[in-house]
Order: C-alpha cells, then structure tokens, then sequence
C-alpha cells in the first residue's frame, strides 16, 4: 500500500510540474533577400536565447511582395514579415494585417523609433507595422579623385552649386573619368537618392497623406535642372541613361566616378569588397544647403489572425534590443531605435553614424498605391525621370506624370 501510495504521489508530482507550462511554439518569418545577411543572424540569435522559436524564410526580392499577397489572400501566409516599408499602407489598406496599435503605443521606447517607418506602417490611425531594418540615402565621393583634382578630399558637396562644381573638376581630370553618376533609367534608385534633393530645398512629390500629386514645383525642376546640366556637360557616362538600377552602386565602386547619391548599405559593400576605394559620406544637400534623406529598409508586419502573435511580440522585442541592434547594424542595418543607435553602431566605422542621423530624420512618401506611381517600370516616375534627365520635353514630361499620378491616387483607398 505503501509503495502504491508512493508511486501516485510520484505521478501527482510530475502532472503537477507539467501544470502552468506550456509548450515551445514556432512562427513563420519571411524576409526578402535584402535581408538575408543580417536576418538569419537575428534569427539564429534569437533561437539560441528563447524556448519560442523562428522559423525564416529567405524570398526573392521580386518574388515577396506578389507572394505574399497571395499567400495572405489564401490563408497560407507566414506569421510576420519584414516587409519592405512603402508597402505596408497597401496590405494594411488590404485588410491583410494584424492592427498591432495597442501594443506599439504600450512599447516604452514607442517614441524613439524611427518616424518614417511608423508613418508608413500607419492606416487609418491605426499602426500595422513597426520599424524593422533601415536604409538611408547619402552622398558618397571618391577622395583620391578629389586630391587629385585639387579638391579638399575630406570635405563633400553642401549645396548643389558645389555637386555641380565638384562633378566638373573630377571630370577634367579626362580617361575613363567622370564626375557625376546616377542610374538614370531606375524609378526607386530615384525615388531613394534624387527626391531628397527637393525635400532638403523645399519641395515634395506628393502631399504628407499622398492624396495629391505635387510634381510641379521650383524644387523639382531646380533638382532636374542640376542633373540635366551634369549630363550635357558630359559629367555623367553615357550609360547612365539607360541603367535600371544595375550600375547603382558598382559604377561608384569601379574608382572612376567623383561623385555619386547612394546609400548606407555602400559603407559596409565598399568596406569589405572595395577596400582600395578611398571615400567620404555626407547628406544629400539642398539646393541652398539643409539636407533630406530617403528613410528606407522594411517594416515588421504581422499576418491579420496568426496563431503566434506572443511569439512574434518575443521576437521584435528582442530586434529591438540593443543586443538584437547591435546585430542588425554589424551586419547590413541601420538601426531603428533612435536612442539606443549611437551605442549599437560604436564599434563600427564611424561614417555609419551619418547614415543614421540621415535616416532617423528622413522621409519616406506614403502612398497605398506607391509601386504603381514609383516603382513601377511603365508607371509616371520612372517615365518622367527618363525624359527629364535626357530628353527634350521637361514640361510635357512633368505634365504627363502629375496628371497621370493623380489619376492612379484617385482611384485608390486612400488613407
């Protein structure tokens, strides 16, 4: 009787510790390849440290967007999603993600990340995504090129007028040389380096809602004007015409151009793969002075209805970590958290901080309908730009594309 009594108090004793316990959960991640260096990183980290766990998903960059919308449309959609930051009002406006409102305000950092990214997670007054990873547009020149052109090698542009001037000293210096580069044919290479130049002056593209197109404008036009001049003065390589985006960034790292609008990911790029390119980072400056900064990178979003919101909610707690910055920075990321960035870049090269400062005080358009007028190869940005920057009708061109964006805005859920 004794041993009886023994043996189910030994069993009360196992059920009773099994009580209040609950079993490890698994969610579903995805990324686009952008973030396939510093994500698993996170990821991996994140699994060592917690019994919840992540399981990610690397998606090609133009897989994810159409992917996912059919995935979320069909019930099969990952739990979460780094979700490149411009398409969030479109699956928010949707009905495909999760309102993450009460949790977002209740984070005690909430004011500290990043403006844009809240901005753009943000429907209807209701937050759908958080800031995840981040980009931000600068200008990069190539300091042995200046030396040799008699330029301060460790002073960059600071208003258009010096571009202008920089770019042609640079050029002078003749060969394979040229002063100036952009991807000419590449409507989100634009949108991320050339509207900054009419933010910094003054001007914008579309109104703070994006209900309104606002193309024609002094800003623009004096932002046209600058890189019509560059490429009739010969500062710019023929083949900048028609890039779509490819030579975005190795023109730049071939040594041969003076001065070209980038972003923050060409610091660690050109650290690692280009270590004999001597360069300098400052802000994309307005045509008086001031500067602007695209606000790149990807929101955090969460499928509307998961299963696994806590672990979600454990996962971007940890990101958000100065542990969880301090690795997405090391490995391609800006950080999100304004208050924490300087601590989670220190030990890093110092010309990330100006990228962080660019980004944490940048823009970023909103629209629900933004790949249709930006991105879009056919759609009015990138048809404009073409022609302004190299044809012959400015005016017809401008026209052509504000009417056209108001059209596709009009047609749209708006915000």
């Amino acid at each position: 009787m004794r041993n009886l009594i023994a043996k189910l108090a030994l069993a009360a004793a196992v059920l009773g510790g099994g009580l209040g316990t609950t079993a490890a959960e698994t969610a579903n991640i995805w990324v686009r390849a952008d973030g396939s260096n510093f994500m698993p990183r996170i990821v991996d980290a994140f699994n060592k440290a917690h019994k919840d766990q992540v399981k990610l998903d690397i998606i090609p960059n133009a897989e994810i967007i159409p992917k996912y919308g059919a995935a979320a449309a069909g019930g099969t959609a990952p739990d979460a999603l780094s979700l490149d930051l411009i398409y969030t009002p479109s699956f928010a406006a949707a009905g495909q993600l999760e309102d993450i409102t009460d949790w977002a305000k209740s984070l005690p950092y909430f004011s500290s990340l990043s403006p844009a990214h809240v901005k753009t997670g943000t429907y209807k007054d209701h937050i759908y995504g958080l800031p995840f990873s981040a980009d931000a547009s600068v200008l990069i020149w190539n300091k042995k090129l200046f030396k040799q052109a008699g330029l301060d090698p460790e002073k960059g542009p600071a208003n258009w007028a010096e571009i202008a001037a920089d770019a042609e000293k640079v050029n002078a210096l003749g060969g394979n040389i040229k002063g100036f580069y952009f991807s000419g044919n590449c409507g989100g290479c634009n949108i991320f380096t050339f509207t900054p130049l009419i933010w910094a002056s003054g001007g914008d593209i579309l109104s703070a809602d994006g209900s309104k197109a606002t193309l024609d404008s002094p800003q623009l036009r004096g932002a046209i004007d600058l890189y019509r001049s560059m490429v009739k003065k010969d500062l710019v390589p023929a083949g900048a015409q028609t890039d779509t985006g490819a030579n975005f960034f190795a023109a730049f790292a071939a040594g041969n151009i003076g001065i070209s609008p980038s972003g923050a990911f060409a610091i660690g790029a050109l650290n690692t793969q280009y270590p004999n390119v001597d360069y300098g980072v400052t802000f994309l400056p307005g045509k008086d002075g001031g500067w602007s900064s695209f606000a790149g990178g990807d929101n955090f979003v969460v499928t509307k209805g998961t299963t696994k919101l806590a672990v979600v909610k454990e996962f971007l707690d940890f990101a958000y970590s100065l542990e969880g910055q301090t690795i997405l920075a090391k490995y391609g990321s800006l950080p999100v958290r304004g208050d924490i960035a300087k601590d989670a870049l220190k030990d890093l090269d110092p010309r990330y901080q100006i990228a962080a400062e660019a980004m944490a005080k940048g823009k970023t358009p909103y629209s629900v309908v933004f790949n249709d007028l930006i991105n879009s190869a056919n759609g009015p940005w990138t048809q404009m730009i073409n022609e302004v920057f190299f044809g012959d009708d400015v005016d017809g061109a401008i026209a052509n594309a504000q009417e056209t964006m108001q059209s596709i805005i009009d047609q749209a859920p708006q915000k």
